[in-house]
């Protein structure tokens, strides 16, 4: 073999290893980021959007997307009832939606999934029920609002593609605060008094939500 075949050989040889090596996974893989999730308000009609808009102005630079983002991050919310107002205003009625209705929807303020169970398997007592005291101290509302036996409810935001949004001051069933000084009232900004976040779910479908029974 001459010199000038031995070379056209050698680089072909080369050629083939080289696209070879190429082919053999050492090309670093591909990382896709998941797109976004959807905002919550997506869901909502025209006058919750527009509601929605003002708060978020209100509340600027830190929305109702960022405020899901940070404390509802598996998009789940829970609220807890009284098992006597459970009944007459859930089964008796007959109703659709949880909440305080108007001719526009029904209104209804609820925290993190997490952060509700959390409160109530704390506040667990030896007998198997609950202590009204600690639970209203963990979710920063009066001991009066669970006393009894309670139903907690639990409903997934995304999968059931609900209108969330902040809380705003004209919402049915906000109690305002009368003073300046004054505590267990609603303050603008997406937290209790107590500073359990909260939201406002606007028809909160009965059929989609899972309820389970407190002592």
């Amino acid at each position: 073999m001459n010199f000038i075949s031995r070379a056209l050989v050698l680089g072909s040889l080369s050629t083939v290893v080289g696209c070879a090596s190429m082919k053999g996974g050492t090309k670093p893989p591909e990382t896709t980021t998941p797109p976004p999730a959807a905002s919550l308000v997506d869901n909502c009609d025209d006058t919750q959007k527009a509601v929605s808009k003002e708060a978020d102005a209100m509340a600027a630079p830190y929305g109702i997307d960022q405020h899901i983002d940070k404390n509802f991050p598996d998009r789940k919310v829970s609220w807890l009832m009284t098992d006597s107002a459970y009944q007459k205003f859930v089964v008796q009625t007959g109703a659709k939606n949880f909440g305080r209705c108007n001719d526009v929807g029904c209104y209804l303020f609820a925290a993190p999934s997490g952060t509700i169970q959390g409160a109530v398997e704390k506040a667990k007592t030896a007998d198997g029920k609950h202590d009204p005291a600690m639970l209203g101290q963990a979710l920063g509302l009066p001991a009066a609002n669970f006393e009894g036996p309670l139903r907690m409810m639990t409903l997934d935001l995304a999968a059931q593609k609900v209108c969330t949004r902040l809380p705003v001051e004209a919402d049915p069933g906000v109690w305002k605060c009368t003073t300046p000084d004054e505590k267990d009232c609603f303050k603008f900004g997406g937290y209790t008094s107590g500073g359990v976040p909260e939201v406002m779910v606007i028809n909160a479908p009965v059929a989609d939500t899972q309820v389970s029974e407190i002592p």
